[in-house]
C-alpha cells in the first residue's frame, strides 16, 4: 500500500505523542513492505528515516494556525500524487480530509482527545476545535479514536461510529544510565513527569505538591512547549534545589529516565490515551496518575490515582512509605497491562488491517 501520514510535526519524533505515533507506526508499516510518507515541519538531512519517506513542507509559525496551515499545504502537495490511504492526525484537520478523497485516496482521521478543552487555546481556537469535532464525523472515510472514552464521546454526542485503535508502547527497562549520570541523578532516587508544559497538563500542580513533602529524593520535570512562555516562567519560579528542569529529552535519554525513576507522576487532564503514561508503564515504572476517565482506562487498577493537588501530596507521601517490593509489584503490573493492551506491533496490525479494508470496501467504515 501507498500510505501518507499528515497533521503532525513530523519525524524523527521530537515533540509529543502524535510525532512518536507517526514514527513508530510509519516505520513498522515500511518494514512490512508498504510505501509510507510522513509530512514534516522541520527539514531532515536524509530523505528517508527508518524506511519512511520524509516530505518537508515549511510551516507558518503562528500559535493558532500552524497546525492547520501546515496540513492544508501538505494536503495540496499530497493531491499531486495521491496515495492509496491518507492518515490525518488531529481533529482540527478534519476540514481538509475531503480533498484527498476527491483525488481518489481513502482517508482516516485520528481525532486524538478533546482539544477544545485545552486552556492554551483562545475562544476562536476552541470554537474551531468544536466545529472540527462535527466535521470529523462525515469529512473523512473513517474516524479513529485511541481511547474508549473518546469513542464513547463521539458515539454519544454525534451518533458517530469510530474504529478504536489505542496508542502503543515498548516494554522493558533500558539498562543504560548515561542521561542520569549527565543530570546528576541516582537510580530510583527521583520522581519523574514528562509532558508539554501547558496548564491542562498540570506540571505546576506537581511541583507545588512535591515542594510540601519532606524527602531527599528529587523531582525531574522534563518538557517544554512553544507559545507558553508565561506559564513556563511561573512553573520554574521555585527555589527548591531538589527540582530539576532539564528541558525536552527524547530517544534513549527519555527511555533511561522512565526506566530508572522511583515513581512516575502523570497529571494530564485533557486528551485520549496519553503516550508518556503508557510508555512509563511499559518501562515498569510505578505510577501516580490524575484520575480522569481516559487515565483510568489506561492505569486503573495497576497504579495509584489522585484527584487534586492535596491528594497528590498525600500520594507522594504514600509512595515514599512503600517497600521496594511493593513498588516493584506496581511496576510489574503496569508493564503487564501494556504488554496485553498497548504493543506497537498490535497497533500496527490494527492500522494495516484498517487500511486494507478501506481500500477494498465501502467508504465510512465503522
Amino acid at each position: 500500500m501507498r500510505i501518507a501520514i499528515l497533521g503532525t510535526r513530523g519525524i524523527p519524533a521530537a515533540y509529543g505523542g502524535f510525532e512518536t505515533f507517526a514514527e513508530e507506526l510509519a516505520a513498522r508499516l515500511a518494514r512490512r513492505g508498504h510505501e509510507v510518507t510522513v509530512y514534516c515541519r522541520s527539514p531532515h538531512p536524509e530523505p528517508v528515516w527508518r524506511g519512511v519517506r520524509l516530505r518537508y513542507i515549511p510551516p507558518v509559525r503562528r500559535k493558532y494556525f500552524e497546525t492547520i496551515a501546515h496540513t492544508f499545504f501538505s494536503t495540496l502537495d499530497l493531491m499531486r500524487n495521491p496515495p492509496g490511504v491518507a492518515l490525518y492526525c488531529n481533529a482540527a484537520n478534519a476540514l481538509f480530509t475531503p480533498l484527498p478523497r476527491r483525488a481518489g485516496a481513502r482517508v482516516a482521521l485520528n481525532v486524538d482527545g478533546l482539544e477544545r478543552k485545552r486552556k492554551k487555546w483562545n475562544a476562536l481556537a476552541r470554537l474551531w476545535y468544536h466545529i472540527s469535532e462535527g466535521l470529523s464525523t462525515f469529512c473523512p472515510d473513517v474516524i479513529v479514536t485511541d481511547a474508549a472514552e473518546i469513542q464513547r464521546y463521539y458515539r454519544d454526542n454525534y451518533g458517530a461510529d469510530s474504529v478504536f485503535i489505542p496508542y502503543g508502547a515498548e516494554t522493558g527497562k533500558t539498562p543504560s544510565r548515561a542521561t542520569l549520570d549527565a543530570l546528576g541523578l541516582e537510580q530510583g532516587r527521583y520522581f519523574l513527569y514528562v509532558t508539554r508544559f501547558e496548564p491542562e497538563n498540570n506540571p505546576l500542580m506537581v511541583r507545588r505538591a512535591f515542594e510540601r513533602v519532606q524527602t531527599d529524593l528529587r523531582l525531574v520535570l522534563v518538557g517544554d512547549a512553544p507559545y507558553a512562555l508565561d506559564y513556563i516562567r511561573e512553573l520554574k519560579d521555585t527555589r527548591d534545589p531538589r527540582i530539576l528542569f532539564p528541558g525536552a529529552i527524547y530517544g534513549q535519554g527519555y527511555r533511561e529516565l522512565q526506566s530508572h525513576c522511583f515513581f512516575y507522576i502523570h497529571a494530564t487532564e485533557v486528551g485520549g490515551t496519553h503516550p508518556a503514561l503508557i510508555e512509563a508503564m511499559g518501562r515498569g515504572a510505578p505510577v501516580l496518575y490524575l484520575s480522569t476517565p481516559e487515565n483510568e482506562e489506561v492505569a486503573g487498577g495497576v497504579a495509584l490515582p489522585f484527584h487534586d493537588e492535596a491528594s497528590l501530596e498525600a500520594r507522594i507521601r504514600e509512595a515514599l512509605s512503600l517497600s521496594e517490593g511493593e513498588r516493584r509489584r506496581l511496576g510489574q503490573a503496569a508493564m503487564r497491562r501494556v504488554e496485553e493492551r498497548y504493543s506497537w506491533e498490535a497497533v500496527t496490525d490494527a492500522y494495516e488491517q484498517l487500511f486494507k479494508r478501506m481500500l477494498s470496501g465501502p467508504a465510512h467504515l465503522g
